[in-house]
């Protein structure tokens, strides 16, 4: 991908102390974690717009990433797009087949925060 150019440029969310939560959560990974949701997200980055099975619609405004990780678990980095910008808002380890609820509430809030 060299010398491409992003299309969606991530920028991650951050709270008014200045914390960026989806990537203070990345950290908790350990490395091989890390790299393929970083993967991921730059997948995004270098080739939005993107469907399944990387990147689900899930409802007006939010998308999620989809990563698979080693011993069949899954981590979703839940975001929006704003002004031309990937922003991550929440990311989780998914243990349900349904995106639970307060997860999607949180990535709300934190959206509502950025308009």
């Amino acid at each position: 991908m060299s010398g491409e150019t992003k299309r969606l440029p991530a920028f991650f969310y951050r709270l008014p102390s200045g914390r960026e939560p989806v990537r203070e959560w990345l950290k908790t990974f350990p490395a091989t974690d890390r790299h393929i949701i970083g993967k991921d997200i730059k997948d995004v980055e270098f080739a939005w717009p993107l469907g399944l099975p990387l990147v689900r619609h899930l409802e007006h405004g939010l998308w999620d990433v989809r990563s698979s990780l080693p011993g069949g678990r899954a981590a979703r980095v839940i975001f929006a797009v704003e002004h031309g910008c990937m922003v991550p808002l929440h990311g989780f380890v998914k243990k349900t087949q349904a995106t639970p609820k307060a997860d999607l509430d949180l990535a709300r809030r934190r959206m509502r925060d950025l308009i």
